[in-house]
């Protein structure tokens, strides 16, 4: 069984999700890939998790650095998961490009590189939103590209986070990650 709970955020409704113990998705309404943990049965449920969530959830759209992370199921391949366990470093108020986080995990796996594109997959299909934070990960060249909730939402959250977004931009066709 699994278990969701609503968020009302300053962005929109935003879905949580549970096996009952760790989180294991939070999804602006309507976004690409919403529910893609959800199994066909689920419970609407108030739950400890979703309690801790809320709470750093408030803290976060207040503007402050949240001082703690919900614990988190992230049942994904080895590739995505280490992808997303990168995501997690990633300082609030700052971001890292797609090609930065591809040689991390191309130094991680002893390789001479990775692709950046693989890279945009993973982050692309993260299932927890904002905790780990795929609006932080930004085109090599500052693109603010792939953000499966929207690139508004991904510029008022970077704008939230206070992050420098003088160098950043909305891609146009063809702009590479």
């Amino acid at each position: 069984m699994q278990y969701i709970h609503y968020y009302d955020s300053p962005l929109g409704r935003i879905t949580l999700a549970s096996d009952g113990e760790k989180l294991s998705g939070l999804w602006f309404d309507g976004q690409k890939y919403y529910g893609s943990t959800l199994s066909g049965e689920n419970e609407i449920r108030a739950l400890p998790i979703f309690e801790q969530t809320g709470q750093w959830l408030d803290m976060y759209f207040r503007g402050q650095q949240p001082d703690f992370t919900p614990s988190l199921s992230m049942d994904a391949t080895p590739f995505r998961k280490s992808v997303w366990e990168i995501m997690l470093k990633i300082p609030y108020g700052q971001t890292m490009t797609y090609g930065a986080i591809a040689r991390e995990i191309a130094a991680q796996r002893g390789l001479e590189q990775m692709s950046a594109h693989a890279v945009g997959g993973a982050v692309s299909h993260n299932p927890i939103s904002l905790i780990i934070p795929c609006h932080r990960v930004v085109g090599t060249n500052g693109s603010l590209t792939g953000y499966a909730g929207g690139i508004d939402k991904k510029v008022r959250l970077l704008t939230l986070e206070r992050a420098d977004l003088s160098k950043l931009f909305v891609p146009t066709k063809g702009t590479a990650l």
